[in-house]
């Protein structure tokens, strides 16, 4: 493992200014990006615990950029459906640390996934680039607080509190309604000073939708990019692909990765996944075939 990044031994490490400078470019370069998932919760669907405290979080969090994360999103509150969310003190605890850290390692952006603009603020600090909010900044004070910071924010659809999601989740048309949702929140997000150049945008696979609901989504994925920002698809281990396959959470890789390409052949420019290294590989032959 190579030296940590420092102010003292790194004269070349990216100024706040410049990494969110290049994390822009990254957006919007030609090529499709991964980003690992580093959930720091007791709780989480797929991985809850196994990374509770922040020592197996770095080290997790560096096994994936090893394995060819473009972006690492780390996360301190579970969203599965049922879950209730921890403290404003008790999420800062999980992630500001880890976020510190992996810093001090790696010029790889790193994402914060927090709808709290306490947190946000505090993670921006620490060294996080880019916000990932399931919630699309809908807290009182999060657009202020995301505007302010000066960094790329993913706006999420989510049809209730994660505890409410799934509870009969119905629409009259999810494709139109999801996309209306996001085109409302980036106008309010532009209106609050924010640059469209910082906004992603994601229809939000498994929050409040059925499998029907995702299955559509998934198949007219590109009607999304017409919004005029990134799309960031996160389809991985999700329960429709368990509804699919009839895998447990642990057995979905396959499905997973198989998802992640189709949504990136429908126009995402993210893909949000805990299989790194198989959907790294799995990306390099859709672009040799695609080149």
């Amino acid at each position: 493992m190579t030296e940590p990044r420092t102010a003292g031994t790194d004269l070349s490490a990216p100024t706040p200014a410049a990494a969110v400078g290049n994390l822009l470019k990254m957006l919007r370069g030609p090529r499709k990006l991964v980003c690992g998932i580093l959930n720091v919760t007791p709780d989480s669907f797929s991985d809850g615990g196994a990374y509770w405290n922040s020592g197996a979080a770095v080290r997790h969090g560096l096994r994936l950029i090893e394995e060819g994360a473009d972006i690492l999103d780390i996360g301190g509150e579970s969203t599965r459906p049922g879950a209730r969310p921890p403290s404003t003190a008790a999420e800062l605890d999980r992630v500001v640390r880890v976020i510190e850290q992996l810093a001090r390692w790696t010029d790889t952006p790193l994402s914060i996934d927090t709808s709290r603009p306490e947190v946000m603020r505090e993670a921006v600090a620490a060294g996080a680039t880019m916000i990932n909010d399931v919630r699309a900044l809908r807290y009182p004070g999060a657009v202020e607080m995301a505007a302010g910071s000066g960094v790329p924010v993913c706006l999420s659809h989510m049809l209730r509190p994660p505890h409410l999601m799934q509870r009969n989740p119905s629409y009259v048309d999810v494709l139109a309604e999801v996309r209306e949702f996001l085109w409302e929140r980036i106008e309010v997000c532009a209106g609050a000073g924010m640059p469209r150049e910082q906004f992603v945008i994601d229809p939000g696979f498994g929050f409040g939708k059925n499998r029907e609901h995702n299955l559509t989504l998934l198949r007219s994925l590109s009607a999304f990019t017409e919004l005029g920002a990134p799309v960031m698809a996160g389809l991985s281990r999700k329960a429709v692909l368990g509804e699919i396959t009839g895998r447990p959470v642990q057995e979905r890789e396959a499905a997973s990765v198989t998802a992640a390409v189709l949504a990136a052949q429908r126009g995402a420019k993210i893909l949000r996944v805990h299989d790194v290294a198989a959907t790294v590989d799995a990306l390099k032959v859709l672009a040799a075939i695609e080149d």
